[in-house]
């Protein structure tokens, strides 16, 4: 699965000649003009590799999201602020979107990337989500861009070899440090989440002293609603 991504290696540069951007700039209007026309029919259309691209075990989705620091946020709130960037099926339809995103190193304020299986949304709630945990892994400033790309990288190539466990993942960027995770499935699934954690050191090749925290969503749901309901006495 990784040889799809080994072939394409060229477009991780980032730099792409003039011609290729215009294309890629009017493919991208031309995808746009198309979902619009879609949606304004009520009918949503499947994504799908393209001919002669090279298809992905599953699609995925990019969504993207900012808040107030410091606020604790309702599920219903969060989940109206996050924002769908949109969904790829293929090697080539990933580099399209992924070639024209800022990197989570050039965000600013309180900032979260998301990619997550289509269907699954980033929210601890989520069906897919609810009886899982993540791995959580926070970074000093100035790394957060290539792990980032090192760690969707592994996980659309399938790497992690879990089957169907991994969810998506997340990079957030913060003021002092910058955090990434990966979802899974199944928190009790203890062999498997072991399994993630030695892949996840060995594609972003972590020291052996970094510290990784294992965190499940319903300790997440539980921390969250703690803070929202305490009440600062001066």
């Amino acid at each position: 699965m990784n040889n799809k991504f080994d072939a394409l290696k060229d477009d991780d540069s980032g730099d792409h000649d003039q011609n290729e951007e215009n294309s890629t700039q009017k493919d991208g209007e031309k995808e746009k003009t198309e979902r619009d026309k879609n949606q304004s029919s009520g009918k949503r259309k499947a994504v799908v590799p393209g001919p002669a691209e090279h298809p992905l075990q599953y699609n995925y989705t990019f969504w993207y999201s900012r808040r107030t620091p410091g606020r604790p946020t309702s599920s219903q709130s969060y989940e109206q602020n996050i924002k769908q960037i949109g969904t790829f099926a293929s090697v080539e339809q990933f580099w399209k979107f992924y070639s024209h995103m800022v990197r989570p190193g050039d965000l600013t304020g309180h900032s979260d990337f998301h990619l997550f299986k289509e269907g699954i949304k980033p929210m601890w709630e989520d069906d897919a989500n609810k009886n899982g945990g993540k791995w959580i892994i926070r970074l000093r400033k100035g790394l957060a861009s290539r792990c980032w790309e090192n760690l969707i990288l592994a996980m659309l190539g399938e790497q992690f070899m879990v089957g169907e466990e991994i969810c998506g993942a997340v990079v957030s960027v913060r003021f002092q440090e910058d955090i990434i995770s990966i979802w899974n499935k199944t928190a009790s699934d203890q062999a498997t989440t072991a399994r993630i954690r030695d892949t996840l050191r060995r594609v972003l090749n972590l020291p052996p002293n970094t510290i990784m925290e294992y965190k499940t969503h319903t300790d997440s749901i539980k921390d969250n609603s703690s803070f929202r309901n305490t009440k600062i006495t001066l």
